[in-house]
């Protein structure tokens, strides 16, 4: 088989359907829209989810839940991470670890949670941290600073 031999399956293709192009076509004069109406109007139709005038589905349903405007988003980070991140010994701080790329901006402050192992001794300087991630980064001999 050769690049020329390709083809698309038996009925798998239709023509273009070309409107307006005469009275032999099939599609000529009124190009398919009939005479008159809403739909054969230029611009004509309706918009998305309109129902004929009966209320909406989207209005009909009930409202649920509502939106807290002081919610908190923090930017997260695991230990795991800072373990094959940075060398032993190192101060993590905010600014550092949008350097390397591991979050993309601080948000509402950074927090570490304590998924992972940790080996290494880190002075960690951060909005927030999990119990968890206190703990192991103490074991090890580092410290958890909260700014």
């Amino acid at each position: 088989m050769r690049l020329h031999d390709l083809k698309p399956a038996e009925g798998s293709t239709k023509k273009k359907k070309r409107v307006g192009r005469g009275i032999g076509s099939g599609h000529g004069k009124t190009s398919g829209r009939g005479h008159k109406g809403q739909n054969a109007r230029s611009g004509g139709g309706v918009r998305p989810g309109f129902e004929g005038g009966q209320m909406p589905l989207t209005r009909r349903i009930p409202k649920r839940g509502f939106t807290n405007i002081f919610k908190k988003e923090y930017a997260i980070v695991n230990v795991g991470t800072l373990e094959e991140r940075f060398e032993d010994g190192a101060e993590i701080t905010p600014e550092v670890l949008i350097e390397k790329g591991i979050i993309k901006d601080v948000k509402d402050g950074v927090k570490i949670l304590g998924d992972g192992e940790l080996t290494k001794k880190f002075t960690v300087k951060a909005h927030k941290f999990s119990q968890s991630a206190v703990e192991k980064i103490q074991a090890v001999g580092g410290k958890a600073e909260v700014i």
